[in-house]
C-alpha cells in the first residue's frame, strides 16, 4: 500500500544526494548546475536516469595518462618552437601572420599544437568530391590507412567504403577504423566481419557495456579524420553516410566543409589518431617512423597550420579559447558557419563586443532543424547577437553542417567543433587553424557564395516572432548548458 509513497521518497533522497554532488563535489559552472537541478526537481525519476547517462564528469587524470606518449613525442619540438616564437625568431611564409603570433603561442601552450607552414590545402564543400578524393587516396595506399568517423552508416556509401578497405587489407595494407559507438549506434557488428577477416581492425570509441545503456553518452568522439600512408590527411565535417552526399530527402543538399592536407600538419593529425586509437582499443601502437614520413617535396606548400584538439580529458577548452582569440583579433569582419549556435557567455560576449566595435559579424546557421532543443536555443542566442548589430543568415539550400570561422580574410578555422557547449566541453573534437591569407580569402569567398542560398534574419523579424517561438526559445535556452 505504501509502495508508491516510499518509492517517491527514495527518489527524492537520491535526487537530493545528486543535487549535493553537483553543487559541492563537481566543478561545474553555475548555469550547468542550475540546469541539472531543474531537471532533477521537475523530473525526479527520469532526471536520475538522465544524470547517470549525461551528467557525470570524465576522470581527466585517468584518460590523460593514456595520451602521455603523445605529449612526450611533441615536448621537445614544442618547447623549442615556443622559445623561438617568444624571441621573434620565426619567419612566417605569409608575413601578415606575424600579427597572430600570440594566438599561435596560445595553441602551443594549451594544446601542444605544433605550428607548421609547409602545407597545402584542398577545400571540399560537397560530399561527392570529398569522398571521390578520399577513395582515390585509399586506392593509392601502400602502407597504412587510418580512419576515424563519428557516424558510419550501413548504406551505399558506407558499404562502398568498407568493401574498398577490405580489399586494401587483403593487399597487405594496415587498415585501422575507429568509429564512435553512439554516433554509429545503428551499425551492427556484421558490418565489419569481412573487413576484420581480411586483417582490418575496427574499434568502437567508448562502447556500451550494457545493451542500450551507455554511461558515457556525453563523452563522444566527434572527430572525422583520415590519414593515408602518413602523406595525406583529411579533417572536417563530413561523416560516412548517404545523407552526406545529399541523398536524404529530409535534408536535401548537404553543405559541409572538409579539408585535404599535405605537409607536416598531416603528422599532427596522425599523432591525434594514434592517441585516440590507443585510448579506445587498449593497444599501445608505437609512434613509428612509418607513420610519420617526411612530406614529399612536390606536395609541400606554404600554408601555416595548427591542429588543435579538445575534449573532456583536457583541462582547457582549447578550440573555444582559440575562437575567442580570433574574434577579439578581428578588425574588419568575422564570418561564422555552424549548424548549432549555443555559445557560452565568454564566446557570446566576444561576438557582441566585436559587433558593437564596428566589426562586421556575420553568422550563418541552417534554416532546417535536426535537433529540436538545439535549434530553438540557437535562435535565442542569435537574437542576442542581432541586437548588437551582427547579421544572421539562414541557409535554405539544404542542411548547413559546416563548422568554419574566417577573420579579416587572413586566418580561419575548419574542423569538427560546433559553436555549442557540447563541442567545447563534452565531445572529443579537432579543428585545423589556418594562418594563410590566400586560403582564408578562399574560405571567405565560399561563405559569400553560400549567402546567395540564404535569407537574412533581421532584428526586426526576430522581435516580431510569435509567442510560441518565444516559449520554445526560452525553454531550450534554460536547458542549453546540458544540451
Amino acid at each position: 500500500m505504501n509502495t508508491v509513497p516510499n518509492l517517491y521518497s527514495l527518489l527524492m533522497v537520491i535526487n537530493l544526494f545528486l543535487a549535493v554532488t553537483i553543487i559541492f563535489l563537481e566543478r561545474r559552472n553555475a548555469s550547468a548546475t542550475w540546469a541539472w537541478l531543474m531537471v532533477l526537481f521537475f523530473l525526479p525519476a527520469l532526471g536520475f536516469l538522465l544524470y547517470l547517462m549525461l551528467g557525470q564528469s570524465l576522470s581527466k587524470r585517468r584518460y590523460r595518462k593514456l595520451v602521455m606518449e603523445t605529449e612526450k613525442v611533441l615536448d621537445s619540438l614544442i618547447e623549442d618552437q615556443r622559445a623561438r616564437m617568444q624571441s621573434g625568431d620565426i619567419r612566417f611564409a605569409d608575413p601578415a601572420m606575424a600579427e597572430y603570433r600570440d594566438m599561435i603561442y596560445l595553441n602551443m601552450a594549451s594544446d601542444q599544437a605544433l605550428y607548421t607552414q609547409n602545407n597545402r590545402i584542398e577545400v571540399f564543400t560537397d560530399g561527392i568530391s570529398k569522398f571521390d578524393a578520399l577513395f582515390a587516396d585509399i586506392e593509392a595506399a601502400k602502407d597504412h590507412i587510418h580512419l576515424m568517423y563519428y557516424i558510419v552508416r550501413d548504406d551505399r556509401l558506407g558499404r562502398k567504403l568498407i568493401e574498398t578497405l577490405t580489399r586494401k587489407a587483403r593487399e597487405g595494407v594496415k587498415v585501422r577504423f575507429l568509429y564512435d559507438d553512439i554516433g554509429s549506434i545503428r551499425l551492427q557488428r556484421k558490418f565489419f566481419r569481412s573487413f576484420q577477416e581480411a586483417g582490418g581492425e575496427a574499434v568502437a570509441f567508448f562502447p556500451s557495456r550494457i545493451p542500450f545503456f551507455n554511461f558515457k553518452l556525453n563523452f563522444r568522439n566527434h572527430r572525422k579524420l583520415a590519414i593515408i600512408d602518413g602523406k595525406w590527411g583529411y579533417i572536417g565535417g563530413f561523416n560516412v553516410g548517404d545523407e552526406y552526399l545529399g541523398m536524404d530527402e529530409r535534408f536535401g543538399e548537404w553543405r559541409d566543409t572538409h579539408l585535404k592536407v599535405t605537409g607536416s600538419a598531416v603528422q599532427m593529425i596522425q599523432t591525434l589518431f594514434l592517441a585516440d586509437w590507443n585510448l579506445a582499443s587498449g593497444q599501445n601502437i608505437a609512434f613509428e617512423a612509418r607513420y610519420f614520413p617526411p612530406p614529399p617535396e612536390q606536395e609541400r606548400g606554404t600554408v601555416g597550420m595548427q591542429i588543435v584538439s579538445s575534449g573532456p580529458d583536457s583541462e582547457w577548452q582549447q578550440i573555444k579559447d582559440s575562437y575567442i582569440k580570433m574574434i577579439y583579433a578581428a578588425k574588419k569582419r568575422v564570418c561564422l558557419q555552424t549548424p548549432y549556435f549555443v555559445p557560452d557567455e565568454a564566446l557570446l560576449t566576444a561576438l557582441r563586443t566585436a559587433a558593437m566595435s564596428g566589426v562586421e559579424v556575420e553568422v550563418m546557421i541552417p534554416s532546417k532543424r535536426d535537433h529540436f532543443f538545439v535549434y530553438w536555443a540557437s535562435r535565442s542566442y542569435v537574437g542576442d547577437l542581432l541586437a548588437s548589430g551582427a547579421r544572421c543568415f539562414l541557409y535554405d539550400q539544404g542542411f548547413l553542417h559546416a563548422k568554419m570561422i574566417v577573420v579579416d580574410g587572413k586566418i580561419a578555422s575548419v574542423g569538427t567543433a560546433n559553436i555549442d557547449i557540447r563541442s567545447f566541453k563534452l565531445n572529443f573534437e579537432v579543428n585545423a587553424f589556418i594562418y594563410d591569407s590566400e586560403t582564408a580569402s578562399r574560405l571567405e569567398r565560399i561563405f559569400n557564395s553560400d549567402k546567395r542560398g540564404c535569407r537574412e534574419w533581421t532584428a526586426q523579424e526576430y522581435l516580431q516572432r510569435p509567442l510560441l517561438s518565444r516559449l520554445k526559445e526560452s525553454v531550450s535556452r534554460l536547458l542549453s548548458p546540458i544540451l
